[in-house]
């Protein structure tokens, strides 16, 4: 009698494992080259969002398909095994339209790459020899912006760029390719299988540097015209009541 309540119970908790927790995800193409491979599993964490985390800059996430992005992509057809341990959590899903590629620009923020030129994002090029395909240049093969993305939503590119249709070639559709944040099924952390590619998936330091977010960057200086402008006024009716009374 304890074997099968305790199956049950297992099951119970991998499925609660999955919806809130963290889900694998099995990778189906070459577009985030060399940082996955195909075939890679990656463990996605769906907690945070949970909490009212927003995706940030450099990070790679799973995202649904917005609409559009996989329309002419087959899924392969699982059997009932594969279905079921799939639901639980168990296996990735291969039904599933889902797609994984790296966040470059937030809402709020205005991305751009010309052609032989970096990636900017607020006007700061991004470093991003860490990551991208060994021999791919930023954006030759599909130049584009300058884009101002929308708040909640995400400019997002694979990093193997001459092999991702990404944000870049989604542009005639609503949003201008970009994805909302309510698509973002949460952050991939880590690479759990195979054994041997084992790796953690952190954001890449070049999203760190400063003066990158446009918002922080001009709040101080938005802060510091409204804390001189009482200055200002009171100094100029000290000198015209001191004319006056002259």
């Amino acid at each position: 009698m304890e074997l099968p309540l305790l199956i049950g119970i297992a099951l119970i908790l991998a499925l609660l494992i999955k919806t809130f927790l963290i889900q694998a995800f099995s990778i189906p193409s070459d577009s985030m080259q060399n940082t996955l491979q195909r075939g890679d599993r990656v463990l996605v964490d769906k907690l945070t969002p949970w909490f009212g985390s927003e995706p940030e800059r450099g990070e790679v996430v799973v995202f649904h398909d917005p609409g559009g992005w996989l329309e002419d992509t087959a899924a392969p057809k699982p059997n009932v095994a594969q279905k079921f341990l799939s639901f639980i959590g168990l296996m990735p899903s291969s039904e599933e339209k889902d797609l994984i590629k790296r966040v470059i620009a937030v809402g709020g923020d205005t991305v751009e790459c010309k052609e032989n030129g970096p990636v900017t994002v607020n006007g700061k090029a991004l470093d991003e020899k860490s990551f991208i395909f060994p021999g791919n240049t930023p954006c030759n093969d599909k130049p584009f912006g300058p884009i101002k993305v929308g708040e909640g939503r995400i400019f997002v590119m694979g990093d193997h760029r001459q092999n991702s249709l990404d944000s870049r070639y989604h542009q005639e559709l609503p949003g201008q390719g970009t994805v909302s944040n309510d698509e973002v099924v949460g952050r991939a952390i880590v690479v759990a299988w195979p054994v041997g590619r084992w790796a953690t998936l952190p954001i890449p330091s070049t999203f760190d540097q400063p003066g990158l977010n446009a918002a922080a960057a001009i709040a101080p200086a938005a802060l510091g015209v409204a804390g001189a402008l009482p200055l200002v006024f009171w100094r100029r009716r000290r000198l015209t009541a001191g004319r006056t009374a002259g």
